[in-house]
């Protein structure tokens, strides 16, 4: 038995279908991210599972029990469901040890073990409206946790924080994980706060379920183009050029599919020697940690990155492809 099961979840809003057959399982502490587009149904997903919405279909059940919705409950929600929206609310005018206090079912020793496991133990005689945005959010976080959630739902928790915050919020999340007996799903528009967090991503695109799998699999073998784009910039080429790569370097295609390739997953070697096809430089851009290069093949634009660069604009290439890193849509 699944720890979470999802099964054939459907919802319309005002007449329009934002979820459609979602089925999904997620395993004991396995974490899992949700991506997609704005619209794409994320954030009524996760309230459905929390039992905050109800689904015009299909069923959600959490350790063997079904999650009933708020039309068959008199209260919201579902024990052992926490969801940390977007729109969290604090009690105002409280010290921030008082607000925790009405919420706390834990022993003293495990709270404070958990204060500063959320980065909030030197908050906690402060008020609730003296506060930045970052601070409340892992206060509001540490709330939720209070009660002993065995399932964590965070909608979009990184957004509308500076960096610092972003970052400190992120270490309070991978650390949750590690530290305690708990599952977790989680949204962001940031693939960068997927890929390096996430056991498995679960994609959407207006409301319907497009692909599941670890990042690397997702990241390396999309689905689709809507997929690819939410992870980073790649490279679709065309049918031609799809063809002379795979002559030029003899790789295995399927007939009629395309090469999707990422920048970094393009090498590049002098003009006078290596494989692949010739190329030419027509812009070099530095980026902190890479360049990033436009060279044109065979009439056709891609983008290269390097994170060592040795070329200038107007330099003949060579341009090849990782063959162990090869995959067609």
């Amino acid at each position: 038995m699944a720890f979470l099961e999802v099964t054939g979840v459907g919802k319309q809003v005002r007449g329009e279908q934002v979820l459609e057959q979602i089925s999904f399982s997620q395993r004991e502490r396995q974490k899992i991210a949700v991506a997609g587009e704005t619209g794409s149904g994320k954030s009524t997903l996760l309230k459905i599972i929390a039992g905050l919405m109800q689904p015009d279909a299909g069923k959600v059940m959490l350790e063997g029990d079904r999650v009933l919705g708020p039309e068959e409950k008199l209260v919201a929600g579902h024990p052992g469901i926490a969801y940390l929206s977007q729109q969290f609310e604090l009690p105002a005018f409280l010290r921030v040890e008082q607000a925790l206090k009405y919420a706390n079912t834990l022993a003293q020793e495990d709270a404070d073990e958990l204060y500063a496991l959320c980065q909030i133990d030197h908050l906690l005689k402060r008020r609730t409206d003296e506060l930045s945005g970052g601070e409340r959010q892992r206060i509001a976080l540490a709330r939720l946790l209070l009660t002993s959630p065995r399932l964590l739902l965070l909608d979009e928790p990184f957004s509308n924080l500076d960096l610092g915050h972003k970052r400190q919020l992120k270490t309070v999340v991978r650390d949750l994980s590690h530290s305690l007996d708990i599952s977790l799903m989680l949204i962001s528009h940031d693939p960068l706060d997927t890929l390096s967090w996430a056991d498995s991503i679960l994609v959407l695109k207006e409301g319907q379920f497009q692909q599941q799998g670890t990042p690397a699999q997702i990241y390396h073998q999309p689905v689709n183009e809507y997929t690819a784009g939410l992870f980073g910039s790649y490279n679709l080429l065309s049918m031609s050029l799809t063809i002379a790569f795979t002559q030029a370097q003899n790789l295995a295609i399927p007939k009629g599919k395309r090469l999707l390739v990422r920048p970094e997953q393009m090498l590049l070697h002098p003009a006078e020697n290596g494989p692949g096809l010739p190329g030419k430089v027509t812009s070099v851009v530095f980026l902190g940690s890479y360049y990033e290069l436009e060279v044109v093949v065979q009439k056709e634009l891609v983008t290269v990155k390097v994170q060592e660069n040795s070329w200038a604009k107007g330099d003949k290439v060579m341009v090849a492809l990782q063959p162990d890193k090869v995959w067609a849509l």
